[in-house]
């Protein structure tokens, strides 16, 4: 039987490529994306990437929209894929933005409010709770055109691996810190470049094996 895996996240779940400069639209194409090669290795699985450029955990973007709250817009997505065996939670990167004027460990406590609405939704097999996996985002840079906008942030996400890593432990979820495996981009401070993508399909492919 065919389990599904949702994985839940920002512009760097969406494919978004590294931004020369505010508002630059490009993203890698379908088979370079690590969701797509996360897909072809995980035989047995549909995998539904849902990455949504600019998605918070929790907060209303007064500049970009409220709809990128990830939390308004949560319980929709997981009754549209139900049943749902496993979601892959990665978001964070978006509270370092200096307007939300949040540190490590409040992006960490807005993930387990979403681990908490995922368990409590009837989404997985059988009105069940999907599993979770949370994840890490890598270190940020204040580099390049999205520097002021993240402006302070790149030393609050020094401190994201540690408070989310307590989140997933208290919680007992499988856990992928992806500082020190994956670096972010020189060109903005915040996207992936392509070389990437496998090294991040295959730390989630290796998680999903062994835990699911």
């Amino acid at each position: 039987m065919t389990k599904t895996l949702l994985l839940y996240g920002d512009s760097n779940t969406h494919g978004t490529m590294p931004m020369p400069e505010p508002g630059a639209m490009g993203r890698f194409a379908h088979r370079h994306r690590w969701t797509s090669l996360l897909a072809a290795d995980l035989d047995g699985w549909e995998v539904i990437p849902e990455g949504h450029p600019g998605r918070t955990t929790l907060h209303d973007d007064p500049i970009e929209g409220a709809h990128r709250n990830g939390l308004t817009v949560l319980p929709s997505i997981l009754e549209s894929h139900r049943p749902i065996d496993v979601v892959l939670l990665m978001l964070g990167t978006n509270d370092l933005k200096q307007r939300f004027s949040v540190n490590a460990g409040d992006i960490a406590l807005s993930l387990e409010r979403l681990v908490r609405v995922i368990r409590a939704s009837g989404a997985g097999p059988m009105g069940g709770a999907p599993g979770v996996v949370l994840v890490a985002p890598p270190p940020i840079r204040e580099t390049g055109a999205l520097a002021q906008i993240f402006a302070g942030g790149e030393a609050k996400s020094q401190h994201l691996g540690r408070e989310i890593g307590a989140v997933a432990a208290r919680n007992g979820l499988p856990f992928v810190d992806l500082a020190g495996k994956i670096e972010v981009s020189a060109v903005d401070g915040i996207h992936y470049e392509a070389e990437a993508a496998s090294v991040i399909a295959k730390l989630f492919a290796d998680v999903i094996r062994a835990h699911f």
